[in-house]
């Protein structure tokens, strides 16, 4: 089969590799029909390469046809069509029965210290072949794939894998009081989807902070308030906006869309570039026990918010000794909640909302659908935020 697959830092190539078979009794098969290119995938492409090997096969946002099942599923059959969700979990141990399906206790990677597997996602989180291939092999199949029905376009379910859980959970984790006020820094596709989620649920201000010109007119399009951090300089600023259009006081939430990719920080910036070019053994430990990101976004989550309020992260951070304003965030009696989506988790809320009326709008979403033989050029531009790029699907088995 052909797949997308890592090679270096910024060379990913689509090549032919092993298609996937059945090991164990409840896998499934699956064909895939739909997959699409993450923010967190640019972690693989820039930054976290000393926790992969070449040939990895990245992704972890598909949704497919079920083309073969183990002897002992029974919850889906080939020609079933399914959404796969980014958490490998098994959906029966005390965690996912708890709903926190991203640190399902059969598939932890107690190795690493992490929550659970994750498709297509490096050693870290269990070195799983990943979902940007024609094929890929599903564990659990009586209780991770997601059955969708078939008839409308591949784009009304498949951010059910991991956008829409993602959002979804930022927005549930920032507590907005009816009718209240969130800041969503960073207008990605979590972030723009996470101010489309919290509208729809009712908060009365949604105030969306990027620097690309077509995100801030994509989340402006759907009625949030949006500031250009190229008219302001620096975080600061922002927060200044923010509090004027807040009586002073700023927004009763803050999501953090952003994580480690912040703008900002050269220093950090340089680090991190430079872990990259170390030898893989050596640029582990650094990153495991001296890692230091990019505060920009986390910083002005902390002045934006409101006394009293709720910061909700989302972005991806993986430092293991950034310093954080401790003072600061006890003196304004923040709340902070964070985490991997638990997909499943949410499954149940966004499933109704995937109808004809689309009031998420989630078919459009997409900036750009493109073979998956054109993956390698549209993760270059993703990374460089070029070509009007916000989100990308990939359609493996499409001509080129």
């Amino acid at each position: 089969m052909r797949a997308l697959t890592w090679h270096g830092r910024r060379d990913v190539r689509v090549e032919t590799v092993p298609d996937p078979r059945l090991e164990d009794p409840t896998d499934v098969i699956v064909r895939v029909t739909s997959t699409g290119i993450c923010g967190s995938d640019l972690h693989l492409y820039e930054i976290l390469g000393p926790y992969l090997e070449p040939g990895d096969i990245l992704g972890h946002e598909p949704m497919g046809i079920v083309e073969e099942t183990g002897p002992a599923v029974s919850a889906v059959v080939p020609g079933d069509r399914v959404v796969v969700p980014f958490n490998v979990s098994c959906g029966a141990c005390f965690m996912c029965g708890q709903g926190l399906h991203s640190q399902c206790e059969t598939t932890q990677v107690r190795t690493r210290g992490k929550g659970a597997a994750l498709f297509g996602y490096s050693k870290l989180y269990g070195q799983v072949p990943g979902g940007q291939a024609e094929f890929l092999r599903v564990p659990f199949g009586n209780t991770l794939p997601v059955k969708v029905p078939h008839g409308p376009p591949d784009e009304r379910y498949v951010y059910l894998s991991d956008v829409l859980p993602t959002a979804w959970q930022a927005v549930e984790y920032a507590a907005i009081p009816p009718g209240g006020s969130v800041t969503v820094l960073g207008l990605g596709p979590i972030g723009d989807m996470a101010a489309r989620i919290a509208l729809h649920r009712g908060a009365g201000l949604v105030v969306g902070v990027d620097l690309v010109p077509e995100r801030l007119a994509r989340a402006a399009a759907r009625g949030v308030t949006v500031l250009d951090l190229r008219s302001h300089t620096g975080g600061g600023d922002v927060v200044t906006a923010v509090r004027d259009l807040t009586a002073g006081r700023g927004t009763d939430a803050v999501i953090d869309a952003v994580g480690m990719e912040a703008h900002g920080s050269s220093g950090a910036k340089a680090a991190q570039q430079l872990v990259g070019f170390l030898p893989d053994a050596w640029a582990e430990k650094l990153m495991e026990r001296a890692g230091v990101d990019r505060m920009a976004a986390l910083r002005t989550a902390i002045e934006a918010v409101r006394r009293g309020g709720t910061i909700s992260l989302s972005g991806v951070y993986g430092g293991m000794t950034d310093p954080l304003p401790m003072l600061t965030l006890f003196d304004k009696q923040i709340q902070l909640r964070m985490g991997q989506a638990n997909v499943h988790r949410w499954v149940p809320d966004i499933l109704p909302l995937l109808t004809d009326a689309d009031p998420l709008g989630v078919e459009g979403f997409a900036t750009h659908t493109l073979p998956l033989e054109d993956g390698p050029g549209a993760y270059r531009t993703f990374q460089a935020k070029q070509d009007g790029m916000v989100k990308t699907v990939l359609t493996p088995g499409a001509v080129a």
